[in-house]
């Protein structure tokens, strides 16, 4: 079995190399934690692409919360300058106003994207109907992963939801693989890791001054250290 994916934030080339150096597989590359996170520069892209040699999947997002409004053009465009430059995975997600998903954005992103891997992100714990928008998703190339916490509030509410969910992988709309984050804290691990859920996001939690502050290789380390221990059989 293959060890479990370890993901950071990362928001410039020092966040890169530091979350590497500590042991992350995967970064998740944005700006704007003020935002939650919005899509980065190309030279921001660029300058981490060149800084590490794990995964990038990048941001794409122009404002706070998860409604795409009238910056969907403009995300295309930043996702196609991305591509450009190299980005071949993505983070995105958006909802209706009501809730639901909104499919018409996502399928815009998806056609500029290609067949490139992405993560729905955490907008799927602000949706009316959790099912729903995973089987409207179903069919969209490219869509290998759900950032979620199952729960708006973080893993701490949400942490029956996701094992709920692990339970019915591979059923038609959890085909894609979960990503637990959102309020994650290593004491979440065994549960999570029991029910079979194999990657995990973490943010603040690889920053122990707070999002002022760099990522810090040693917090990360801690998180590795503890993903690698093997889950008990039986």
């Amino acid at each position: 079995m293959s060890r479990p994916i370890l993901e950071v934030i990362a928001l410039h080339p020092a966040d890169a190399i530091a979350a590497q150096a500590g042991g992350a597989d995967r970064l998740e590359l944005v700006t704007d934690m003020a935002a939650d996170g919005l899509t980065p520069s190309r030279g921001t892209f660029a300058a981490v692409r060149a800084a590490v040699d794990i995964p990038v999947r990048v941001m794409l997002r122009a404002s706070d919360g998860f409604t795409a409004g009238s910056a969907l053009d403009a995300l295309c465009e930043s996702a196609a300058a991305l591509r450009s430059e190299g980005a071949d995975e993505f983070v995105l997600g958006f909802l209706t106003g009501g809730g639901d998903v909104d499919l018409a954005a996502v399928t815009a992103l998806t056609e500029v994207i290609g067949e490139s891997p992405w993560t729905f992100h955490r907008a799927i714990d602000r949706a009316a109907d959790r099912d729903t928008l995973r089987k409207q998703l179903a069919d969209l190339p490219g869509l290998d992963t759900y950032l979620t916490a199952g729960s708006a509030l973080g893993v701490d509410d949400g942490l029956l939801t996701l094992l709920a969910e692990a339970a019915r992988t591979g059923l038609p709309g959890y085909e894609p693989g979960i990503m637990a984050g959102g309020g994650l804290r290593l004491g979440h691990l065994s549960a999570l890791r029991a029910a079979g859920i194999d990657a995990f996001h973490i943010g603040s939690a690889a920053r122990p001054a707070g999002w002022d502050g760099p990522v810090d290789a040693a917090a990360v380390s801690q998180w590795r250290a503890a993903l690698d221990v093997p889950v008990p059989v039986g």
